[in-house]
Parts: structure tokens; sequence; C-alpha cells
């Protein structure tokens, strides 16, 4: 990959590379093989002296084209794929028969193995990782443990909480492996990582090398078919977590004590899927339910949302507790749920224990997130952007509506085409007003994406109860023109993010800074 997001990874201790490739199946080699290697880079931009070069095959460019920048920066290794004439001599050159793929073992043997020194939990599902991720790791926290994770949103790697500037949920090997680096060189005994479906995918090999201890699986919907090419290779894909759990040892040296981590799964009981990804690990893996799916080991029954979260009543092990969790929208209880189980799990520790920690756990900025300048009517924005997540999402906002509900949201260029007309017929059945703007059009045409979103809700009527507006700023202002006092506006598809891709490249863009600044041109002052 030769865009934006390429980045190089260095090390505060150089490794021999013989040693870092010792795995690799390489198909030739040739040049000296026991060189120093400083650091991997996949940009030749980014290659300093002493540096690994990854020469990967991309969408638009050939890594092999940029081999001559790599070595004029000061790079002394070459992976590629193919042929590769005018090799110069005292460069140690690999062929292989694929250069991404190998980027995972290369990272993680230069590296030093970082996964094999904590306890490692991955989440994956269509909907709910990054939140799940999050709930672990503060969870973890509040029961006194050190630990760090990466994900859509963000990532603390030991030096605090920071924000993921790509739109990429798990970035390439080079990247993994190096946070999960920083982790242990910080001292955290466990690390939580969003897992997705390209990170787990053989083709990519992002988390090949990652040594899990925990699977836990939210759900799987309609999604990233422009990748997989199909619903089943999707979820195929995604159950690499749950068999990872078998490709590793688990004895592991947490803070420098060994240890046998425990290794099971997680899997949400109400998904067909559920027993699909159990099937996928010979070890255990503990169910959980909140729409009463029999069987389940881990049951939430008599769940009460209100506007500012969920209480419910946790059923296990024969036992019942009370809870409640500070997050709004119902579907956080499967969230909240998942972490209990896992952290129990993987810590040791009592479910039952963990239950009065539960409200103070924190929301993910940009999911459920309310923006309330005292105008009134409600503003939620939230990262909703796919079939099944509005049909999460949208029913119990409907139920608690006072007055009419107005939506604002688009469809990602250049992804799965397939949902946007089924994204439109669903906000359509949910919503009084549908603002249809852009979101990451990338290289199609804006207008003609949204027509495709459009082409779903034909029963709306265009000006009035369906409105197509590519640019989302003004998209927002037209909502908020629009609704009254009483009525629910949601900003849906961007939440975190911070940019929206146009065929030029990325813009900055902040939904919830847009939102304020929105109501604050509608006199709207900021709550004290």
């Amino acid at each position: 990959m030769l865009g934006p997001e390429a980045r190089c990874y260095g090390s505060a201790m150089a490794s021999k590379l013989s040693d870092i490739v010792r795995g690799l199946e390489a198909l030739e080699s040739s040049g000296p093989q026991d060189l120093d290697i400083e650091g991997l880079a996949y940009d030749s931009r980014e290659v300093k002296p002493g540096y690994l070069f990854f020469a990967l095959p991309g969408l638009h460019e050939d890594g092999r084209r940029y081999v001559g920048q790599a070595l004029a920066a000061g790079a002394v290794a070459v992976v590629h794929e193919g042929a590769l004439e005018d090799k110069v001599p005292g460069v140690a050159y690999l062929r292989v028969a694929s250069s991404r793929f190998a980027m995972s073992p290369v990272a993680d043997a230069f590296h030093r193995s970082p996964s094999r020194s904590m306890a490692v939990l991955g989440v994956t599902g269509t909907e709910g990782k990054s939140t799940t991720v999050y709930l672990i790791y503060q969870l973890l926290k509040l029961a006194g443990r050190k630990a760090g994770f990466f994900s859509t949103v963000m990532s603390d790697t030991g030096r605090g909480e920071e924000p993921n500037p790509e739109h990429q949920t798990t970035p390439e090997a080079t990247a993994v492996q190096r946070m999960l680096a920083r982790m242990r060189d910080s001292g955290c005994e466990y690390a939580v990582v969003e897992a997705s479906s390209h990170g787990l995918s053989p083709r990519l090999n992002r988390l090949g090398d990652v040594a899990f201890d925990a699977a836990v699986f939210m759900n799987v919907t309609h999604e990233h078919l422009e990748f997989h090419g199909s619903w089943e290779r999707y979820r195929d894909d995604k159950a690499n977590l749950f068999r990872a759990l078998d490709r590793f040892p688990h004895d592991k040296t947490l803070g420098g004590v060994p240890r046998a981590v425990p290794c099971f799964g997680v899997a949400c009981a109400d998904d067909p899927s559920a027993a699909y990804f159990a099937a996928a690990t010979g070890k255990p893996t503990r169910t959980f339910s909140s729409k009463g799916a029999p069987g389940a080991d881990f049951r939430a029954l008599d769940i009460r949302p209100d506007a500012a979260g969920s209480s419910f009543a946790i059923e296990a092990e024969g036992r019942r507790a009370e809870a409640r969790i500070e997050l709004p929208g119902a579907f956080n209880v499967d969230n909240a749920l998942a972490a209990l189980i896992a952290v129990s799990g993987i810590a040791g520790l009592d479910w039952e224990g963990l239950v009065p920690l539960l409200p103070r756990l924190r929301a993910v900025r940009g999911r459920m997130t309310a923006v309330d300048r005292g105008q009134p009517f409600e503003v939620i924005v939230d990262y909703a952007h796919t079939p099944s997540s509005f049909k999460t999402v949208f029913p119990p906002l409907r139920g608690r509506a006072k007055g009419r509900m107005l939506c604002v949201f688009g469809s990602g260029g250049e992804r799965d085409v397939e949902k946007r007309p089924q994204q439109g017929r669903i906000a359509a059945d949910w919503f009084d007003v549908v603002i249809l703007a852009d979101e990451d059009p990338r290289g199609e045409d804006p207008t003609e994406l949204l027509e495709m979103i459009a082409a779903g809700c034909p029963e709306k009527t265009r000006g009035e109860e369906l409105f197509v507006i590519p640019d989302r700023p003004t998209a927002i202002r037209k909502a908020f023109s629009l609704a009254g006092p009483g009525d629910m506006v949601l900003l849906l598809g961007k939440g975190h993010e911070n940019s929206i891709i146009y065929k030029d490249g990325p813009r900055p863009y902040d939904e919830i800074a847009e939102a304020e600044r929105a109501l604050a041109e509608l006199g709207y002052k900021e709550k004290a």
C-alpha cells in the first residue's frame, strides 16, 4: 500500500535480518543475510538507513517501482513479489509469494513477538466491535489491571488514549505489532484488539501472528462484500479469530511472570452464526443473550432503557444480579455483557464482582453521542452505517421519540453497493424525514451514490420527506431547519471519524463539531 496511510516502524534495538525472516518461505534470496535491520517500511518515503522495505502490490501502484527510492533512502533489504531487475550489490533481496502476507511474521519477529508477553483479547463482528473493545479495556483498568487497546476510534498503547486518524479498523501488520510492542514495553499485561474481517483475512494477514487468548464474537451481517466476495467468505474470515485460539500456546510471560493464560471464546447467542464461530475453535465458548436465546450461559433480562442508559438483570451460573450502564442505546447491553464475560474469564475474576463497575463505563465518542446546546429537539451522532446497525439503533429511539424523527446519512463509495437501497428502505420505515449526504464517496459520483440509497424509499416525497444534499454540512443545517420541538435528529455514518474521503483525498471533518456550529448559527448557546 503506497497511499497516505503507509507508515514506517522502527525499533530501539536492531534485529538481524536472518532472525526476522527465519520463518518466511522465500522463493528466492540473494545478497547478505546477516544485516542489522533498524526498522520496517512499506512506503518508500518513510524509509530510513538500515530499513527493510516491503514492496507491496496495490490497486493502483506496484511497490517494485519504488524500490530504487527505498534504496536511495537507506534500505538494506527488500521483500518483494515477482521478478526484480537491477539488483544492487550489498542489498538483501527476498522474493516471496505475497509480500503483504510476509509483513506479519517479519514484523512479529522484529518486535520480538509482543503478543506472547500479554494476554490478548480480540473482538470481531459487523457491529459493536469498537465499543466492546473500549468497554473491555475500561473494565480491565477499573478492575486494577494494566491494559492497552486499539480500535477504529482510538488506542492506548501505554501513553494514554489517542484518536485513530485513519478510517482503518485493523492497520497493517507492521502497525499491529508495533502497537503491541509499545503495550508490552509499557508494562501492559492485557491487550484488547479490534479484529476486522480485513485484518483476519489471509489475503492481508494483518493479524496472522497475534497470539490471541480470548475471541469475542458480536454478530455478522451484510458488509464488505466488495472485498470478501460473498457473505459466506466474510463470515469465514471473521471466524479466523476463533481458529487462532488453537494455533498458539497460551503459556505466556505477563509482567515478567510466567503464567498460563485462560483461553476461551465469547459469542452472542442471539446471532444465528454463534454456533458457527464456537465450532471454529476447540476451546470452550461462553454465550450470552439479551433476547432470550435458549441455553445462553449469560442472560440479560428485564432490560429498561432510558435516555441515559439501561438498567437490567444478569442471570448466570444460577445467580442473578441487578446491573446498570450509563451508555445510551439498549444494544449497549450486549456490548457490556460481552465485556463482562471477557474480563471475568481472562482475568480470573468473578463476574458478579464486576457488575458494580459497569455504571462507570464511558461511551465511545461518536457512538450515540448527544449534542445539546439547549435546542428544543434532540441531536444524536452515531456511527451506524449498515442495514443491520440501522435495525439495531432505530427501533428503541423511535420508541422514545416525542415528535418526528429526521436522519442524515450516506454510504461509503467504492464499497458494498447492495446495501445502499437497503439503507434507504430501513430509514424510510423508521424516519419521517430522510436527508442523504456524503459519507465517504471516494472516487464515485456523490449524487449518483446517494440516488442508489434513495431508490430504496420511493414513497418518500422529494423536497418534503426526502432530500439529496451531498454537502454534509449543508445537509445537517437542512435537518436542523426542519426540526421542531420534541423532534429527534440522527446524524449517522461518520461518528468519530475526522474526515470525509473524496476523489481527491480526505477533507477534514468532525460531525460533532459541525453539529455544534450549525446549532450555534441558529442561536443556541453551549450549555453550562
